[in-house]
């Protein structure tokens, strides 16, 4: 492990350099990693491993369009494409990528087939953590490990595809051959990760939870659409608009920020921007911390994981989750963002004359 300080904290990462790809291979050399589900994370984790040079089988309900999907990126029907029950019987790392719901319809299916010595693998603790609302408690004879890519499965191959990694996470909850570890660093390292870092299951799923209906995702919507329409009520365009709350923060700085840091954001912008956003950056945060802190409690105490139990077990739920995303997607703002996005000049090979 490296030691690295972190904002002045240490903390102990694995780096592909201490824990090379010839590594994982040859500590995974006699195992069949079976991926168990095709849809969100499954064709990234997949198709990495596959192309890393692991024996990797899916195991995903036939006649769906994950199946489909499957024999699309090249997986054969009876090599290595299976329902999930044979896949399940075949595997001895079964790295279990359905959707939560899923995960707990099919674990009564799933559980008889988990035999002694195998790993059951996850990339979100939710299952595990919640035990008590999803009853998956894994018997005690197989090693139980996460590696939770801190990203989309789109994410984690465009990054493996441009030879870049998307960082991971990875926690051991049950070490039943005294291999667990090994099995979960070599699997991250398979499936492409810049560098892993420890946390539980517990950990990972509040921070999942939080970051999800934080700033990953309904935060920062939830700020779009307040800003946008602030705007819109002002008087100004559509297009000025939505270029001012979105393609400018998407297209423009969020990826220097990715690169270089906000310090280096605030010192490379004009001095006006530089004064309003300090003065306005605390703000924000006073007003948002006690969201932050209410929504953090509502995970930590499981009423977060209840909702989407309920939720997403409801027959209609597709037809209900349909209804919310075209309201937004019918809204102003984003109709305008999708004007906005086809007006991007199309990336052209220019020759450049000095």
């Amino acid at each position: 492990m490296a030691l690295l300080n972190f904002g002045g904290v240490e903390e102990e990462v694995i780096l592909r350099e201490e824990f090379p790809l010839e590594k994982a291979r040859e500590t995974l050399k006699d195992e069949t990693i079976a991926v168990i589900g095709y849809g969100v994370q499954g064709p990234g984790q997949g198709l990495n491993l596959r192309d890393n040079g692991f024996n990797v089988i899916i195991g995903q309900r036939q006649g769906t369009g994950s199946w489909d999907k499957a024999i699309e990126d090249g997986w054969v029907p009876g090599e290595n494409l299976f329902d999930i029950e044979t896949a399940c019987k075949k595997g001895t790392i079964i790295q279990y990528l359905l959707s939560d719901a899923a995960q707990i319809a099919l674990w009564p299916t799933v559980k008889p087939l988990l035999t002694a010595g195998k790993a059951l693998a996850f990339s979100h603790g939710f299952g595990v953590t919640y035990s008590d609302r999803t009853n998956i408690i894994p018997p005690a004879d197989l090693d139980v490990f996460l590696v939770a890519p801190k990203g989309s499965g789109t994410s984690l191959r465009r990054m493996f595809l441009a030879g870049r990694g998307l960082n991971s996470s990875y926690a051991v909850y049950q070490d039943a051959t005294g291999n667990a570890k090994d099995r979960a660093v070599a699997y991250g390292i398979g499936v492409g990760s810049g560098y892993l870092f420890e946390t539980t299951f517990k950990k990972e799923v509040f921070s999942d939870l939080t970051g999800e209906r934080g700033t990953l995702m309904g935060a920062i919507a939830g700020i779009f659409e307040a800003q946008y329409n602030i705007l819109r009520e002002h008087g100004h365009s559509p297009s000025e608009a939505f270029n001012e709350t979105v393609e400018e923060l998407t297209q423009s700085l969020m990826p220097l920020v990715a690169e270089n840091g906000m310090d280096w954001m605030y010192a490379n912008c004009s001095t006006t921007a530089q004064r309003g956003a300090l003065d306005w950056k605390n703000k924000f945060r006073d007003a948002v911390k006690p969201v932050f802190k209410d929504l953090y409690q509502s995970v930590a105490s499981g009423e977060e994981a209840q909702r989407s139990i309920d939720s997403n077990s409801q027959p209609d739920y597709r037809e209900k989750l349909e209804e919310e995303l075209t309201e937004i997607r019918e809204s102003e703002m984003w109709k305008a963002g999708k004007t906005v996005r086809s007006l991007r000049p199309e990336r052209e090979e220019k020759k450049v004359t000095v």
